[in-house]
């Protein structure tokens, strides 16, 4: 619901720019359960609860619940390449505020211990009439509200030509990112038999009204006037009995895996489970850059992939939701558009295969993702730092993740 792009920003063309926003949760030093403190460190110079904070390069902001705090980056940037350290640095400051307060932050799509029907607090301040109106259509309290970390990177176009194409080639590789940056394996103290849990649950969290998430893969459209009547109007509709002022008649009420944002001329992708430390964010966000840059000029997937419907797409997202790299994808056509000949093939196979073939990906971008194919996405090595499953080994995984993010490095079973 926070802007990474502010309005003023001169229109970008494809791949000119980026935005990034990265979500943790504060909590507990000591038994890591969440803690509703995100109004004690976004503070003003005089003091007073504010929704951003500007720090330099970056900002700060908050979310719907108060456990959780977002950094951003402060307008678009014009390279992904060297930003981790940005975001490590202004981790490292919010700790040093949450220090006094017994709390740090934690990375990780989905708190593994969290119980969201007794902890959830939602935002008070500024903005909560929104936040009050969501939770009265949809009960805020779930995990799919309340227990989800994730990665936005945002994206930007000019005119309709830009924008199709971008959106074209978004739908074709959205239902390969858990396959690579699935990190929430636990809900409720136990294995939930998903990789990415927060996806899982998040396509499920507006099921009250269907349009609003759809099936997290967007409606294939042809330009902006067709996204608006076919996506964004069909939401407003059918938000509109429950909603009669119209408070969230906005584009960003769209909960698609990725949603367009015609206000900053960017596309926003959400599928993206906040990973164990900006290293491994930013190289996942560059390598799926990359990726995207390439299919944006490949004309002949961008035709084909028209033809994909959003339900066929959403099966492969579900079985990347579902089984993270080791995901087997056996529709021939989905893989002849990515470039492939087979008729089946692993998602961790398809990753290895791109890899191979987009020399743009920075070698550092490329290391990360060599050990997370090699290794396991973090959920799988969750698991394996976890190994049986009960609350004690779940709260020093807990402690092993929150020391990767101060260390900005990789959890290695």
């Amino acid at each position: 619901m926070s802007d990474s792009i502010p309005e003023a920003t001169p229109v970008l063309r494809l791949f000119e720019g980026f935005g990034v926003e990265l979500e943790y949760m504060i909590v507990d030093r000591r038994d890591f359960r969440v803690l509703p403190i995100a109004d004690q460190i976004l503070l003003d110079g005089e003091g007073k609860v504010c929704n951003e904070l500007e720090q330099g390069a970056l900002a700060w902001s908050n979310e719907l619940v108060l456990h959780v705090v977002e950094l951003k980056t402060n307008g678009p940037v014009p390279e992904l390449a060297g930003l981790d350290q940005a975001f490590h640095e202004d981790v490292c400051r919010i700790n040093e505020r949450l220090n006094p307060l017994n709390a740090r932050l934690m990375p990780a799509a989905a708190h593994p211990l969290m119980d969201p029907d007794r902890e959830t607090r939602l935002w008070p301040h500024d903005n909560s009439d929104v936040y009050r109106t969501f939770d009265g259509i949809f009960n805020c309290r779930g995990h799919g509200w309340a227990n989800l970390q994730s990665v936005h990177l945002n994206l930007p176009f000019n005119g309709d030509d830009e924008f199709t194409r971008l959106h074209g080639a978004i739908r074709l590789v959205l239902p390969l990112v858990p396959a690579v940056a699935a990190s929430s394996p636990y809900l409720d103290g136990r294995e939930t038999g998903h990789l990415d849990s927060r996806l899982e649950m998040y396509r499920k969290n507006c099921s009250r009204i269907f349009s609003v998430t759809g099936h997290v893969v967007p409606e294939s459209v042809k330009g902006m006037e067709e996204y608006q009547t076919k996506i964004l109007q069909k939401i407003y509709d059918d938000l509109s009995p429950f909603d009669p002022d119209g408070i969230l008649r906005y584009e960003w009420v769209n909960a698609r895996g990725a949603i367009a944002r015609f206000d900053r001329n960017t596309i926003e992708i959400r599928v993206v489970d906040v990973q164990e430390c900006p290293k491994s964010d930013l190289a996942l966000l560059a390598a799926l850059s990359c990726t995207l840059e390439h299919f944006t000029a490949a004309v002949d997937a961008l035709m084909a992939g028209e033809n994909l419907s959003e339900e066929r797409l959403a099966s492969i997202l579900l079985d990347t939701i579902r089984d993270g790299e080791n995901a087997v994808i056996s529709d021939k056509s989905y893989l002849s558009c990515l470039g492939f000949s087979e008729s089946r093939l692993k998602a961790a196979e398809i990753w290895h295969g791109l890899l191979e073939t987009l020399h743009k990906i920075p070698d550092s971008s490329r290391q990360v993702l060599e050990i997370i194919l090699n290794r396991g996405t973090l959920a799988n090595r969750m698991k394996q730092v976890t190994g049986e499953c009960n609350k004690e080994s779940l709260t020093k995984t807990c402690g092993a993740l929150c020391e990767c993010l101060e260390k900005n490095c990789l959890l290695i079973p």
